[in-house]
């Protein structure tokens, strides 16, 4: 009798280490995408030397983004993020409030399946527009990290 209790005993202990081995944290919901923003990548491309960064986190569990615009170079009159693939331009999806001064941050509604979709698949790309450049100064495409 004594045997089996030190067993079961032994095996009850066993099974609560392994249990308290398991990772109790959850995965990581946000996708960072990241881009960067040149007048060379306007479409088309232009001659200013302004230039740009942006980080865009995507909750998956929320369908939220929020995303953080820096530049140098410009005075930015107004900015979005359009629609479209590198080298082409594409509709206002997500405009920023004006006016806009470095860093821009912005946090969406949550995003559509079809929204979703075009943000993974990089079709999603930050313009920066000024006076000098009203069709866009500086681009970048949101890419996947």
């Amino acid at each position: 009798m004594q045997r089996k209790l030190f067993f079961f005993t032994l095996m009850v202990l066993t099974g609560a280490i392994l249990l308290s081995c398991k990772s109790s944290t959850a995965p990581n919901p946000n996708v960072i995408f990241k881009a960067t923003l040149t007048g060379a990548s306007e479409a088309p491309p232009n001659q200013s030397t302004a230039t740009g960064s942006a980080t865009l986190t995507f909750n998956n569990s929320t369908k939220i983004f929020t995303v953080a615009v820096t530049y140098t170079g410009l005075t930015a009159a107004s900015g979005h993020i359009h629609k479209a693939a590198v080298g082409v331009a594409g509709g206002v999806v997500f405009p920023f409030t004006s006016p806009l001064s470095s860093p821009v941050n912005y946090t969406s509604a949550a995003l559509t399946t079809d929204q979703e979709t075009d943000l993974n698949a990089g079709l999603y790309y930050v313009n920066l527009h000024s006076t000098a450049f009203a069709g866009g100064e500086i681009r970048g495409q949101l890419l996947k990290q």
